[in-house]
């Protein structure tokens, strides 16, 4: 097992790279890319950077040439021949050639194009712009090389002793969380700690620590390169970038309204009916289900991924039950803020009514609260999203109004058109 706290000790980025593989991202980001690929290869996009704790002074903690020494190396990265045949040959969610070999002669190609880069005030201001197959890929990456040189910055000056100790106090942290998770009967849950991870090296314990702690309920990593070298299951399906460019190449209200349903349309052509996990919340959870097409029922199940998570699954029974299907059999996967008291608390709840899955993200992979002087460890909200598609504005509304974003005169039109009311704030930590 690797000495992270070596490594750390070391800081010798050129030989430990924050991101060194293209597959060092999270399994629905190829999905989405290929489907992407298919649909709209020439649509025009802009991912920008989004810091939501503004607390945290990115460009006070992170020098601005370190920054620029990852970013240049990423678009150095290809595919190599071993992530190719993994990519052509491997069976996902139990399909051989998940990904076409159209598909897989342009990724072997590709080298992310380039990064717009500038400070402001202390917070750094990174875009990414083009044709939308190719920038979509700079997402993952562009966050885990923020938040590895986050805290790289954070633990510079910390002795070598001092960071074996710390290791060793997380790795307990974490252990102990998995002790109380493997008591869960019937538990089901995966690593989606990717985005916002400590480490590389941090997240591939974790990975180990959970298939060595929880055994059959560890499900596998959204992470591709772990996946791929640890030889697990690689998880996920679709996300909220999606429906946000289909929403924003619409004319009119009615062709807006009806987008989140074109994208699932075309999702469900690309899998040939695999992969079928709706994700409702993008324009509000309710609206969606209550306008969605009866085929949408016979759908594997949903992943709630904001505001509160109890009220979303009870919408999405209610739902079932409403258009006659039956909820013991559906899919709900849990995914927004998780850590063990909450994993805990609705598994409780809806084990039985519906087969539940937990995606487990930054409080597995980037948990170091209370563990450095300050908290300076702390995990914050920082995300990568597409604000713009063939120069029109993206919104994004959620179940929780903290996480929307937009032009406030387009997000006052999609809550009139998606039929939002008031809705629930709800503390985004993480």
């Amino acid at each position: 097992m690797v000495d992270i706290a070596t490594r750390v000790y070391n800081h010798k980025w050129k030989i430990d790279p924050i991101i060194r593989s293209l597959v060092d991202t999270d399994f629905y980001k190829l999905l989405m890319c290929q489907s992407v690929f298919r649909n709209k290869p020439d649509t025009s996009v802009t991912f920008s950077l989004i810091n939501r704790t503004t607390r945290i002074p990115l460009a006070t903690l992170i020098d601005e040439g370190e920054l620029r020494e990852q970013l240049d190396h990423i678009r150095t990265l290809r595919l190599s021949r071993g992530e190719s045949t993994w990519m052509r040959g491997n069976t996902f969610y139990g399909k051989r050639q998940m990904f076409t070999p159209e598909f897989m002669d342009w990724f072997e190609r590709l080298r992310l194009p380039p990064y717009q880069l500038e400070r402001a005030g202390n917070q750094y201001e990174l875009t990414f712009e083009g044709k939308w197959p190719e920038v979509m890929l700079w997402e993952i990456p562009a966050l885990a090389v923020l938040m590895e040189l986050r805290s790289r910055a954070v633990l510079r000056d910390t002795g070598k002793f001092e960071l074996q100790v710390l290791y060793a106090r997380a790795m307990t942290k974490l252990w102990e969380k998995l002790e109380r998770l493997r008591r869960i009967d019937g538990l089901r849950i995966a690593d989606f700690g990717t985005r916002r991870r400590h480490s590389f090296l941090w997240q591939d314990w974790c990975v180990q620590a959970m298939q060595g702690g929880l055994g059959a309920a560890f499900s596998g990593t959204s992470n591709c390169l772990i996946a791929k070298n640890r030889d697990l299951e690689a998880i996920g399906t679709n996300a909220h970038e999606l429906p946000m460019v289909y929403a924003a190449l619409t004319e009119g209200d009615e062709a807006l309204a009806t987008a989140p349903y074109a994208v699932l349309s075309d999702w469900h052509e690309e899998h040939d009916g695999n992969l079928r996990i709706i994700l409702p919340d993008t324009y509000g959870t309710k609206g969606f289900l209550h306008n969605a097409p009866d085929w949408l029922t016979r759908w594997t199940g949903i992943r709630i991924d904001s505001g509160n998570p109890t009220k979303g699954a009870e919408i999405a029974i209610d739902w079932w039950n409403a258009r006659g299907e039956d909820p013991r059999g559906k899919l709900v996967i849990f995914s927004d803020g998780l850590d063990v008291d909450r994993i805990e608390a609705l598994h409780a709840q809806f084990a039985g009514r519906v087969r539940v899955s937990f995606g487990w993200g930054t409080l597995l992979t980037n948990d170091f609260r209370g563990l450095v002087a300050d908290d300076a460890l702390a995990p914050f909200s920082l995300v990568c999203k597409a604000v713009s598609a063939n120069g029109r504005a993206t919104v994004k509304l959620s179940d929780n109004p903290e996480k929307a974003m937009g032009p406030k005169a387009e997000i006052a039109r999609y809550k009139r058109v998606f039929g939002v009311g008031e809705q629930e704030r709800v503390e985004v930590v993480v």
